[in-house]
């Protein structure tokens, strides 16, 4: 179903969100809201890294109410029952055999098998794909159907480990030299490490939220209007395709968003590097009133990568609309840079 963006579109200036440079904020909230959060992993040269339930008690009795009446016996007389005599059956007198062991000479010894050990180290394994995009591999054979988070570079995604404890997913690059970290809740982890040299010719943009946010990055190619062909968002979001041919950018979508809580990223990317053509990339970032997010505070994270290579980020604390404004959108035009192609 195609959304009317137009009719409800509300526009948010500059002075209504609380944004803070910096990935101090974020962080910090995030580390707050999670239920077991694990201890950060220590990146080296080589590598990184119930409770007794309630006990009921019995009220006392009350003595002097519920005491029953003495009873007075008289007369007893003490009996006592014979004893039976018990006769024993005959039992049949066997001839006692001598059994001697012996020894096979010729039997075959077999050594005894070494059992098998579980091993639970756990291993990330990272290689580049077209469009500066990294396929990650975890394998972490003890810890099956069990939630961890990926770090990189400030990029925060939640994801699950299948019944096997291993878990195959492609992300986005935000370094040439990307570090790749998993944690799990208990505090251990996973470290991969590889070198993306294509990064140089794209540019991506990131904005990640915790939950059901109702995020959404709009980018324009080209003077592009809404719902047009240069309108790329998550409902047109294109492939890495097309900007391996060259013919403008793509949106992906990260994180598994049926986790409760679960941290989500959103990534446009544009090979800048490759395009014939000059001309400029019109980002926003809009918030669609839902009734999970309506008359509550949304808090988010944007993350760009600028010429050079250096990294961007920006807080937002959003208030958004009551109840009543469910199915209008919020746009956000100063939270992403635009983008101004030179053709290569």
């Amino acid at each position: 179903m195609k959304m009317q963006i137009q009719p409800k579109r509300l526009i948010t200036a500059g002075g209504t969100l609380l944004c803070a440079l910096g990935i101090g904020y974020f962080m910090q909230s995030t580390a707050q809201t999670q239920q077991a959060p694990a201890p950060s992993p220590v990146v080296t040269s080589a590598g990184v890294m119930g409770g007794t339930g309630p006990v009921l008690q019995t009220p006392e009795a009350d003595t002097a109410d519920s005491a029953a009446p003495a009873v007075e016996l008289n007369e007893v007389t003490l009996t006592s029952a014979a004893p039976a005599k018990l006769e024993m059956p005959e039992v049949a007198t066997l001839p006692v055999v001598d059994v001697a062991l012996q020894e096979d000479p010729d039997a075959e010894v077999k050594p005894e098998e070494p059992q098998q050990e579980l091993t639970c180290e756990h291993a990330l394994t990272a290689a580049t794909e077209a469009g500066a995009m990294v396929r990650l591999s975890l394998d972490a054979p003890c810890l099956v159907n069990e939630r961890f988070t990926l770090h990189h570079n400030g990029m925060m995604i939640s994801e699950v480990t299948d019944n096997d404890g291993q878990r195959e997913f492609v992300v986005p690059a935000l370094a040439g030299s990307a570090v790749f970290i998993v944690a799990f809740a208990n505090g251990e982890g996973a470290v991969a490490t590889v070198e993306v040299t294509s990064l140089t010719d794209y540019d991506r943009a990131v904005v990640q939220w915790r939950g059901d946010a109702g995020l959404q990055i709009h980018a324009l190619e080209f003077g592009a209007d809404y719902e047009t062909a240069g309108h790329v968002w998550a409902d047109a979001a294109r492939d890495v395709s097309s900007a391996a041919l060259g013919q403008g950018g793509f949106v992906t979508r990260h994180g598994a968003s049926d986790l409760d809580n679960a941290l989500m990223a959103e990534v446009y990317t544009f090979p800048t590097g490759v395009m014939s053509r000059d001309g400029e990339i019109a980002l926003s970032v809009e918030a669609e009133v839902t009734q999970a997010n309506c008359g509550r505070d949304l808090e988010a994270q944007s993350i760009q990568k600028q010429v050079g290579g250096t990294l961007k980020t920006q807080d937002l604390v959003l208030a958004m609309p009551e109840c009543s404004a469910i199915g209008d959108f919020l746009v956000l035009k100063n939270l992403l840079n635009d983008l101004k192609i030179a053709a290569k």
